[in-house]
């Protein structure tokens, strides 16, 4: 019976010992520890060289390569070298196929799972291969391997860098003294840079045993990439907050096997040096194990995605926030104002919030972050699109580099040049204007607060009875606003100064939904009056859209401008109709951001898009251009109802309306409604009431006079006399 042993720097109370039959060989494997000692390994290296078939030593790789070239691990080389008569293995090259192997499986099997996640190595150049592997899907790479060996305060940041430092550390190293690196300053300098690193990071790829020294501050919620994780390890990390392991050890035989070890017992099995085994030798015995890379949940399944969302202010007053220039705001003269205005146009992309504590029904959760670009709506409009596109992609290179796999546009950003696909095209990570949702939030709030007015009859299966406007018909989502509101109103109104799009929206409506009627203007005047519900989904920048002085009473209007077509004074003016600001949603579970001037937990439908995507892993420009395809508004809404999403309270100017202000529209609207009915009609006959009227009207109407005189009766001829 051959005895294959590995020595391993970790515990020596995870050791074991199994008899198996491997590769057609019958073996005696133990696993001894050494607590960190490495001259308890040196000795017992010397003890077993001879008495083994193969030794594993789980110490760093003896030789690996980085850019082309080969290095040499002194430590490791001058260890492994003790033992001169039986193969000795540090398990290198077999530890990085079944890494790389791992990473791959958890990328295919959970979709776009390191998809521009932040990775933390705490050695880049023995966990080269690796690198190259996590480069092909995110760009956000940190290796610490300056740090440990030099007690330089940087991470390196890419794997150029890593390539440029490993071609010349060996000779910084040589030259640099031992105790400028190992005193006790060096080291909680060291430890302190390392934590902080950690602490942003997405991913932590390094040897489980050096993990121990942390807690939940750098650990909890991280993905650790390592190997040879078994049930005490594991436990470990459960207790640290540890969201997913992925080891690349395999479990043989009841325990889980480093690589060093299963690599010194292929070499028994096949009497081979380390240096004899090749690639297909490999992938030969891997395939015949048939071992599963190891996906483990310390604390049940868990999963975080991340997104990105850009805002901007509305107008000056939202510069009023920041306390120094609300103080200035009241002692300073308006141009002031007008120069801030201007200049914040030009500040850099920053981020306004975290978002955190979205959590689906179906488990997986999100964060991400809120960031701003400083021009409000006129500012963006005096630019040209070049300018706001520049900032917004200086934005997209932001939420890059703080892992947000998605971003989405906000309010005027979305309506800029080309709708987003400019943006798109050249965005470093996946766009979407949050459109599909904003239509179908938009008529989801107006369907409902008709629905609580009741002032609209309701048939099952027939379309309701109710004429609809939308103002704004031609753009993004007022276009999807009509073909929505044709497959179920009565009559749609269309509206829009662009009138050869509006022939053109008809022509396309009419052919999904033939039976529907269809009135196209270029302005409201004409129709409004006798509107159940409007939609204004322009880009008018605050202008007038609408004389709200004109509405019916009872009227749903439904606001998804940004900056609002209707501004509170407007509303105010009729209390009699309803006006509501798009529809907002609730999102599931606890949320955590700065305030944007909406209830806790709720959000703008736009926005909202954005997280649905993030939860659902669809990493893709989804929203894009001036053409919205309804069946992707169909399609969000469906997603957003399946993560949990509800359609938040309906809000106005002056915050959510609650059951008694609906009822309170409802009854001023029927008053509103009654007294208008009796009033008498302009041009109704007035003779019963005013003769004068009669008269005046006989004198203007020859032809009444003819008809009165034909129906009076004659008088007899009077009789001559002779």
């Amino acid at each position: 019976m051959k005895t294959v042993v590995g020595l391993s720097l970790g515990s020596a109370a995870q050791d074991f010992e199994f008899t198996a039959r491997f590769l057609g060989s019958q073996m005696q494997v133990r696993r001894i520890g050494t607590n960190g000692s490495t001259p308890r390994a040196a000795k017992l290296l010397a003890h077993w060289d001879g008495q083994a078939a193969a030794i594993g030593l789980g110490v760093v790789k003896d030789s690996y390569t980085v850019g082309g070239r080969q290095y040499v691990e002194k430590d490791s080389a001058r260890l492994a070298g003790i033992a001169t008569r039986v193969p000795v293995t540090t398990g290198g090259r077999l530890g990085d196929i079944l890494q790389e192997w791992a990473l791959r499986h958890v990328q295919s099997k959970l979709g776009a799972y390191f998809t521009n996640a932040k990775v933390l190595f705490f050695t880049g150049a023995t966990n080269y291969k690796l690198a190259q592997t996590f480069a092909e899907y995110t760009p956000n790479l940190e290796f610490a391997d300056a740090l440990f060996q030099l007690g330089i305060p940087k991470m390196l940041t890419s794997i150029d860098a890593l390539e440029r430092y490993a071609s010349g550390a060996h000779f910084v190293t040589e030259r640099v003294p031992e105790v400028l690196t190992d005193n006790l300053l060096a080291k909680e300098w060291r430890h302190f840079i390392l934590r902080r690193a950690m602490q942003e990071a997405t991913v932590i790829v390094a040897p489980v045993h050096e993990l121990d020294e942390f807690g939940t501050e750098e650990l909890a919620g991280k993905t650790i990439v390592t190997s040879t994780v078994n049930d005490k390890r594991l436990a470990h990390l459960k207790r640290k907050g540890v969201n997913l392991v992925i080891d690349g050890a395999p479990v043989l035989y009841g325990q889980v096997i480093a690589p060093s070890l299963l690599d010194a017992m292929i070499l028994a099995a096949r009497h081979k040096e380390p240096e004899d085994l090749l690639e297909d030798d490999y992938l030969e015995i891997i395939q015949g194990l048939s071992p599963e890379p190891r996906i483990l949940y310390p604390n049940g399944f868990r999963r975080v995605n991340r997104f990105a969302f850009v805002i901007h202010p509305l107008s000056q007053e939202y510069f009023k926030n920041i306390k120094p220039i609300e103080m200035l705001s009241h002692v300073s003269p308006p141009m002031f104002m007008n120069a801030l205005e201007k200049a914040m146009a030009y500040a850099p992309p920053f981020v306004y919030s975290k978002v955190s504590g979205i959590k689906s029904p179906t488990g997986v959760e999100t964060e991400g972050w809120l960031i701003s670009v400083g021009g409000t709506p006129k500012e963006i409009m005096n630019h040209s699109p070049e300018f706001t596109y520049r900032r917004l992609l200086d934005a997209a290179r932001v939420a890059r580099g703080l892992g947000a796999q998605i971003m989405g546009l906000g309010a005027f950003t979305k309506v800029v040049g080309d709708a987003g696909l400019t943006v798109a095209r050249r965005a470093p990570l996946p766009i979407t204007t949050g459109n599909s949702y904003s239509a179908s939030g938009a008529l989801w709030a107006a369907h409902d607060a008709m629905l609580r007015l009741g002032l609209v009859p309701v048939e099952r299966g027939k379309k309701v009875r109710f004429k609809a406007m939308v103002v704004g018909a031609t753009g993004a989502i007022g276009s999807v606003c009509a073909r929505l509101l044709a497959m179920v109103a009565e009559e749609v109104y269309l509206v829009s100064p662009e009138t050869a799009k509006l022939l053109s929206l008809k022509g396309s409506i009419l052919k999904e939904a033939p039976d529907a009627k269809l009135f196209l203007s270029s302005n409201t005047e004409r129709n409004i009056g006798g509107m159940d519900m409007i939609v204004t989904a322009t880009s008018g920048a605050g202008k007038k859209i609408l004389d709200i002085t004109k509405v019916k009473p009872g009227c749903v209007i439904t606001d998804v401008a940004r900056p609002l077509d209707l501004p509170a004074e407007e509303v105010a003016k009729r209390p009699d109709v309803l006006v509501i600001e798009s529809g907002e949603i609730h999102l599931p579970g606890k949320v955590a951001m700065k305030n944007i001037g909406l209830p806790p937990n709720v959000v703008y439908a736009c926005l909202a898009e954005t997280i649905v995507l993030a939860l659902e892993g669809r990493f893709e420009n989804f929203t894009v251009g001036r053409s919205i395809e309804w069946e992707k508004v169909r399609e969000i809404y469906r997603l957003g109802i399946k993560h949990g999403m509800t359609l938040a309270a309906i809000s106005g100017v002056n915050g959510p309306f609650s059951d008694a202000d609906i009822r309170r529209v409802r009854s001023l609207a029927l008053a509103a409604r009654s007294k208008a009915a009796a009033k008498p009609k302009p041009g109704a006959r007035k003779s019963a009431t005013n003769p004068k009227a009669k008269t005046r009207k006989a004198a203007t109407n020859p032809k009444a006079k003819t008809r009165r005189a034909a129906t009076k009766p004659r008088k007899a001829p009077r009789r001559s006399r002779r």
